[in-house]
Order: structure tokens, then sequence, then C-alpha cells
């Protein structure tokens, strides 16, 4: 069974859905590769509490690592460079090279690309700590206005 909420957050609305009480998605309004609203199944905040609390604490700069059980659905290669993203420490970025290495296929950047792009679950999965090889910001489904605003939120400056 499929539920949904819509929480605010300085990002903007974001939207939770879970699979049979598990998070399985978590977009921001206007997200590339964003499912069908219709696929998100009926408004209920019932299984979203240990979700939104820890969102919580994150965007108040109390938390800095997720715990919150995960349902990751995708292809086996998307669910390992899923997990290498949540590998990622608080604060600090990775290149899609890095990750192809880390995969053990230094030839696999743009494929680790389009994997971080299919991220179900953004922020907590946090594909925004994955950065272009020269250091700049590449590609973000949430856009990268937000990329850039959730980075240097942790790396301390001003979330305003």
């Amino acid at each position: 069974m499929r539920q949904h909420t819509v929480i605010d957050s300085p990002y903007g609305l974001l939207t939770l859905v879970a699979d049979d009480g598990v998070l399985s998605g978590l977009y921001m309004t206007g997200q590339r590769h964003r499912p069908a609203e219709e696929t998100f199944g009926g408004r209920d905040e019932t299984p979203f509490g240990e979700a939104v609390d820890q969102l919580t604490a994150y965007f108040g700069g109390e938390l800095k690592d997720f715990s919150v059980e995960l349902r990751l659905n995708g292809t086996p290669f998307q669910r390992s460079v899923w997990d290498q993203l949540r590998r990622i420490p608080y604060g600090e970025t990775r290149s899609y090279g890095e990750l192809a290495e880390v995969l053990g296929n230094p030839q696999a950047s743009r494929a680790v690309g389009l994997a971080n792009g299919k991220n179900p679950i953004g922020i907590i999965v946090p594909c925004h700590r994955v950065i272009g090889a020269g250091g700049g910001l590449t590609g973000y489904g949430g856009g990268l206005e937000r990329k850039q605003r959730l980075l240097d939120f942790e790396r301390g400056a001003a979330l305003f």
C-alpha cells in the first residue's frame, strides 16, 4: 500500500512517499524524474513521523546522519550507487568518478551520474553531495540552486 504526505522545508515543499509504511520516496517540487502524483497513493501522515522528525532535525542543524528505514527501489547498480551516496559524510562531496572507482569501475562515471539522477529519496540519500570532477556543480534533479544551498548549509553557511 502506498501513501504520501507533503511537508514544508527551507527548500520548498517535499513529498514523502511510503510503500507499506517504509519511506520509498522524497521528491521536491519541480524535481526531474519525479513520478506522477497519482502513483503516490492516498494522503496520510501516519507512516512518516520518524522521517519528518529526522528531516526537521536535519534542517535545524541538529542531525547529520539519517537512520530512518528506507525502501530503495531500483536496479542492483542503482542501489549500489545509492548505498555509496549514503556513505558520503555530511558536509563533504565526491565526484562521479570517485564513486565509480569505489564501485570498482572507473569508466562508469556517466552511469553513476544517471543512477544518481534517479535517486528516489533526495536529501536523505544525499545525491546533492556529488559534484563534477573539477569541483563544479553538475546536474541535480531538484535544480542547481537547491543543490548549492544544501551544500552551503552542510558546510555551515547561513541557510537564508
